[in-house]
């Protein structure tokens, strides 16, 4: 089955160049585009994307209202935010607003393609140092009252997954170290963005850093095995 790709950028030629990357590849269609964030929000209703390519900076509605309504609504869509600069203010935003990762304009073809398979498959696109100055600033100490409950309300074994999870392992990654089953792992993180009630592991992550559960910096260990690297 084809990933369905929705573009908004209030740049023609920008709009015309990821089509064309997309579209040249089997497993990827474009549906539709966007000018603006109002008629991405229209669209994405309409046409029922798989992921949706989001510039920032556009007229009217900008890029983070629209993933911020998007979210709301209970579009299952994926949210890649495009960006000319490295993280700033604007991606911060979206991020905290629902987007599941982010690219540079700049983005080579096949990274684009790569980055939209990976979200549409339900992961996120951030690197380990990125993330880790996304939740630097995310991160206020702990004691977000809404996430010290949301994280209370896991299991132990969720707790810790969703620690470990904020070092940026993999499912593999966490099999190994946990010596259990890649399946069960998954299961675990399921349960885990089930009851935070969120969209991926970026945005778990961001819960476990309100609630104070980890810190910026903090490496993860497992309380069965011994220490894993840091984001």
């Amino acid at each position: 089955m084809r990933i369905r790709v929705l573009i908004a950028d209030d740049q023609a030629l920008v709009r015309s160049g990821f089509r064309l990357v997309v579209e040249t590849r089997d497993d990827l269609e474009v549906v539709g585009e966007a000018e603006n964030g109002a008629e991405a929000v229209r669209l994405t209703a309409e046409l029922e994307p798989d992921v949706i390519l989001m510039d920032i900076r556009m007229p009217g509605v900008d890029g983070i209202e629209a993933t911020r309504q998007i979210v709301a609504s209970g579009c299952a869509a994926r949210i890649l935010v495009l960006t000319t600069f490295d993280v700033d203010e604007y991606v911060y935003a979206a991020i905290r607003a629902g987007a599941s990762g982010f690219l540079l304009k700049d983005v080579r073809p096949t990274d684009l393609v790569d980055a939209i398979r990976l979200v549409a498959s339900g992961n996120a696109l951030l690197g380990p140092t990125v993330t880790e100055r996304l939740l630097e600033r995310f991160a206020d100490g702990g004691g977000n009252s809404d996430a010290v409950d949301a994280v209370a309300a896991l299991t132990a074994r969720e707790r810790e997954i969703l620690r470990l999870l904020a070092g940026g392992l993999s499912n593999a990654e966490l099999a190994e170290l946990l010596v259990v089953g890649e399946t069960t792992v998954k299961t675990h993180v399921s349960s885990v963005l089930r009851k935070l009630g969120v969209r991926d592991r970026v945005q778990a992550v961001i819960v476990a850093y309100d609630a104070g559960l980890v810190r910026p910096g903090e490496r993860a260990t497992s309380a069965s095995g011994p220490p894993t690297h840091g984001m």
